[in-house]
């Protein structure tokens, strides 16, 4: 019941101070955001420049080529901005790419070295048709031997050994993220999860400059109690701003009780990592830098998780990672309670023995 009684206590002053209201302002910012500024999903048609070097007669039935697979199937007009000037260009626009028919080969060039765009020119060579394209010099040698021989058959040729290839899924049943949902994951591993980290740690150093933790070392109540109360706190902060944002989103589409298991069991293991760090420190100042490579290290299995072709196997020793695994297992509904489960139990034992070593310290430190 202390504990009950020191949480209740912990949560109106919490209340008074702006870290809470900075944590909901957050969580609302971020909702806005998802709701009504960031599409479903993103348009990933890739703007393309070309300059058609042939005669007239055949740039048209080039052209008319294209037409084919523009989506209106009508061509349309474009500015583009050379050199401080804005030039009408012609714009085809297909399902992944716009097309834009530049009026000369200098513009062309311009797109590719000044605005590092995807550039090129189709001409006539021995009456057949060639290309040139402009790299930017960071494409990989795969990318480039692709570039090769991509014009070698002809379209329809190139389409038809594509279909005629059998793909077979390696899991059946497999479901997609759309582009908005795919990054709700990483947002609750910073928002829902790791935010408590830095928040305890505030507030810890805000009860040593008002010397609140000294003054715990004379009441008959136990340091732990102290300790646990500031925990539990930043867990229902976390777990509070973290539903803020999924419900509205996602709706009652998701296990909502593995969510909370492991929105808590993560906000545990970051709260008592905070705790551990707030203990060798006096002051925010002093704690920034630990801060700081605490939080690029955090960053590391995003960068993984936005780039699934740059996966590294230290990655996956890095907490943040599996959290990530995690949250997207569960919006992609695949109810896989025995793995959410045990990495929930992985993060509560490792919250309690990190709790413990800091309850060591500060009983130290009060001593």
């Amino acid at each position: 019941m202390k504990i009950l009684s020191g949480l209740k206590k912990e949560l109106i002053l919490a209340m008074r101070g702006y870290y809470f209201y900075v944590e909901i302002f957050m969580a609302i910012l971020i909702l806005i955001l998802f709701l009504f500024v960031i599409p479903e999903n993103f348009n990933k048609r890739i703007d393309e420049y070309i300059y058609i070097d042939m005669p007239n007669e055949a740039k048209k039935i080039y052209l008319d080529g294209i037409k084919k697979y523009d989506l209106d199937n009508r061509v349309e007009t474009a500015e583009v901005k050379i050199g401080g000037e804005k030039k009408t260009v012609e714009l085809y626009e297909t399902d992944n790419a716009k097309i834009h028919i530049m009026n000369s080969y200098e513009d062309m060039r311009y797109m590719a070295e000044k605005k590092s765009k995807p550039a090129g020119m189709i001409y006539l060579k021995d009456e057949k048709l060639a290309y040139k394209n402009f790299l930017q010099g960071y494409e990989s040698d795969r990318y480039k031997n692709i570039v090769k021989v991509i014009h070698i058959e002809t379209s329809d040729n190139l389409k038809a050994q594509i279909d005629s290839q059998i793909v077979k899924p390696q899991f059946e049943n497999m479901k997609s993220l759309s582009d908005r949902d795919y990054y709700l994951p990483p947002i609750l591993v910073f928002n829902g999860s790791l935010m408590g980290m830095f928040l305890i740690a505030a507030y810890i150093f805000i009860d040593k400059e008002e010397n609140v933790i000294k003054a715990i070392a004379v009441t008959p109540d136990p340091v732990w109690h102290y300790l646990l109360t500031k925990v539990l706190l930043m867990t229902i902060i976390s777990l509070f701003s973290s539903l803020v944002i999924i419900l509205p989103i996602i709706g009652f589409k998701i296990n909502y009780l593995l969510l909370t298991i492991l929105l808590i069991t993560t906000g545990l293991f970051s709260s008592a990592v905070g705790l551990l760090l707030a203990s060798f420190y006096e002051d925010v100042r002093q704690a920034f830098g630990a801060v700081y490579m605490l939080i690029m290290l955090m960053i590391i299995p995003t960068i993984s998780y936005m780039m699934p072709s740059w996966n590294p196997s230290f990655v996956k020793l890095i907490p943040s990672d599996a959290m990530l695994r995690g949250f997207k297992s569960i919006l992609l509904c695949e109810n896989n309670f025995s793995y959410i489960l045990g990495m929930s139990g992985v993060y509560l034992m490792a919250a309690i023995i990190i709790f413990l070593i800091s309850n060591f310290r500060y009983k130290k430190i009060l001593a």
